[in-house]
């Protein structure tokens, strides 16, 4: 008696139809990937070429000078018109800018140029004029006498010998010296400084009538004039002070210090003028006398 052929098992028939649907399935996750990579990079192409066309599709030059006039509901919602709407409004802001910056530029140069046709000298950077004139206790004339023939010389006896090379402190800086003054280059505020030291010291040998006209109070001044057009000098600081040395007092000291902020004009001149100018030591640290533009 003969057995029918046995065949495949129930087990087996599930496996093989399992292994059957896991590489269905994996050819197709492949083929999916492969057709959405695909779709991806002509997607990516697509765009980057639109958006190089949003700049030459068009004239951009055209579009900025007419940026003003095609907006509309229709553009606004268009991504190609909104990047060249800003792109538009950039350039536009930075030629404004620029424009600008020109027209000061121009603007400063003409002004420059006015001041060389009016006669005028173009400003030099502040603190760039200055002077500080020292007492030279070797000269002996540095007073101008105690009664001057000129009308322009104002109260006191004005100190035309100052030390103004460079020696010790002093030094000229874009300033004239002239017979004492300063002759102020451009017109601007300056602050001008004097100091005086007056100095007593009792001698055998002067006369016993001087000593005591010296000893008799005194008003010790100093003056500060600046001389313009104007006929007479202007008297721009005084500082004063009544001294009497005691006749026990072997010598007497006294020093005034005065300083303010002035408008001068070009062509201006300042001096220094004191009373008593015979007790008036011009020694370099003590007597000196200066001014600096402070704008």
């Amino acid at each position: 008696m003969m057995l029918p052929a046995a065949g495949p098992s129930p087990g087996q028939t599930c496996g093989a139809v399992l292994v059957a649907a896991v590489l269905l399935q994996s050819i197709c996750v492949a083929v999916t990937f492969l057709y959405f990579t695909n779709e991806l990079k002509q997607l990516q192409d697509t765009y980057s070429k639109s958006g190089i066309a949003c700049l030459t599709g068009e004239e951009i030059g055209n579009f900025i000078q007419n940026l003003d006039l095609i907006e509309s509901e229709d553009r606004v919602a268009d991504p190609c018109w909104q990047v060249k709407w800003h792109l538009g409004k950039l350039i536009k802001k930075m030629m404004s800018r620029s424009y600008e910056e020109n027209i000061s530029a121009v603007n400063a140069e003409r002004t420059l140029t006015l001041s060389h046709t009016d006669g005028q000298q173009p400003r030099s950077p502040i603190n760039k004029i200055a002077a500080h004139l020292t007492g030279n206790s070797n000269r002996k004339n540095s007073l101008s006498p105690r009664i001057d023939s000129t009308p322009r010389r104002g109260n006191g006896q004005k100190i035309n010998n100052w030390e103004s090379s460079r020696k010790g402190h002093s030094f000229l800086y874009n300033v004239e010296l002239r017979n004492g003054e300063l002759v102020i280059p451009q017109t601007g505020f300056y602050y001008i400084y004097s100091q005086t030291y007056f100095r007593f010291r009792e001698n055998e040998n002067e006369d016993s009538g001087l000593l005591a006209q010296i000893r008799n109070p005194k008003q010790l001044v100093q003056y500060v004039y600046k001389l313009t057009n104007y006929p007479e000098p202007i008297l721009l600081m005084k500082s004063a002070r009544t001294s009497c040395w005691s006749k026990k007092a072997e010598y007497g000291l006294y020093s005034i210090y005065q300083g303010g902020v002035f408008q001068l004009k070009r062509e201006d001149r300042i001096f220094v003028s004191v009373s008593n100018g015979d007790i008036v030591d011009m020694d370099k640290e003590a007597s000196f006398f200066g001014a600096f533009m402070i704008g």
